[in-house]
């Protein structure tokens, strides 16, 4: 680690930077900072610019306006071998003519690290990856969870400032990098190494991150907490991205949202924007699926599962029913709110009845947990 880095607990200051291609801007202004051993994840859909932000990050891009600055140190017109940046690819890039351990080698001898050295902080590296005794396979003789090993290790064994991962584990199937999202988090956090990653993987970024920057349009939606821009999603956009939301129109009944009116109901909810919100000004109600309670009959609605009441409960019409294992999803027609569908999870289906469509039953909610946003 430079020494530079070492002074300032600040690693990464992103300031107003942006990118434009022919016109269009990629990334709009986007800031943020990220302290020292701290796992930021860039979170947004394909076209968001999380990826073009990543690359200007790393130094393959350069920004159009705005600075970056790492460890202290304005970067923005410095080339990627200054910055002291490993990477991890979606696509691994590693040597198929070399070996495991010649692979994690490799950075090491491109900045001519003492020779003698490098074999043992090959094999710490590798032991740490879990991959001890793999040092000499070949690429092709390792699996592919085994390959993304090499990529974190040949990535950190320089011991870089910063670690950015641009979608490494897309390729995987799902069991597999769910491992990988856990062995990631591990490592990050037994070397301390402060780490940037980009996906569209909602799972992935709640997984492994201390915080999650959610970028669409180019332009940042919320940086927060992972159980922040879950539980408090800044707008309606975050609130349908991660997770699922049911969304649906309204107005606002009093200044500041806490009564709504949307279909037939007028209920009690909880505001994201303040005092914002004008009596009789148009806005979006959100509800997350777990959050809606079902049952066959109103009164075992009685409570929200905590002791707490619920405000509201409906009647509705089973359209859908998915059983994935772990849970039942449902899709529900309600009458009271001009029949549009809400979706609906039963997190424990062994334990309680399965519903078929066309069945009816009671969804109930609380305020606490039906969002109000500006429309």
């Amino acid at each position: 680690m430079s020494a530079d880095a070492a002074a300032t607990p600040e690693m990464v200051r992103v300031d107003r930077v942006s990118r434009s291609f022919n016109g269009t801007k990629a990334v709009d202004e986007v800031s943020f900072t990220l302290a020292r051993g701290r796992f930021l994840t860039i979170l947004g859909p394909s076209g968001s610019g999380k990826t073009t932000l990543l690359r200007m990050i790393a130094g393959f891009l350069a920004p159009t306006g705005g600075e970056i600055v790492l460890g202290g140190r304005p970067v923005s017109a410095e080339p990627p071998h200054r910055r002291s940046i490993g990477m991890v690819f979606q696509k691994l890039a590693l040597f198929p003519h070399m070996t495991a351990a010649e692979n994690v080698a490799y950075p090491l001898r491109m900045r001519r690290f003492d020779a003698r050295t490098i074999p043992d902080r090959v094999e710490r590296y590798l032991e740490l990856v879990r991959l001890g005794g793999y040092g000499g396979r070949r690429i092709h003789e390792l699996s592919g969870g085994q390959q993304q090993r090499v990529a974190i290790a040949r990535a950190l064994v320089f011991e870089p400032d910063l670690l950015l991962l641009d979608e490494p584990l897309a390729a995987l199937d799902k069991k597999l990098r769910e491992e990988m999202q856990l062995e990631f988090r591990r490592i990050q956090r037994e070397l301390g190494v402060t780490t940037i990653n980009v996906t569209h993987d909602q799972r992935e970024a709640l997984v492994m991150s201390d915080e999650i920057l959610v970028m669409d349009g180019g332009r940042t939606q919320q940086l927060a907490a992972p159980v922040e821009t879950y539980r408090r999603p800044a707008n309606p956009f975050v609130a349908g991205f991660i997770g699922v939301t049911n969304l649906l129109e309204g107005r606002a009944l009093t200044a500041g949202g806490q009564m709504v009116a949307f279909g037939n109901l007028e209920c009690q909810a909880t505001p994201m924007a303040g005092g914002e919100i004008a009596a009789g000004a148009p806005v979006t109600v959100s509800i997350r699926a777990e959050q809606l309670r079902i049952a066959g009959d109103a009164d075992a609605l009685d409570t929200d599962g905590t002791g707490g009441g619920l405000e509201v409960i409906v009647r509705a019409t089973i359209t859908e029913a998915i059983f994935e294992g772990e849970r039942s999803v449902y899709a529900a027609q309600v009458p009271a709110l001009g029949n549009a569908v809400l979706r609906v999870f039963d997190h424990d289906p062994a334990a309680h009845r399965a519903w078929a469509p066309g069945q009816s039953v009671h969804l109930g909610w609380t305020a606490r947990d039906l969002l109000v946003y500006p429309a």
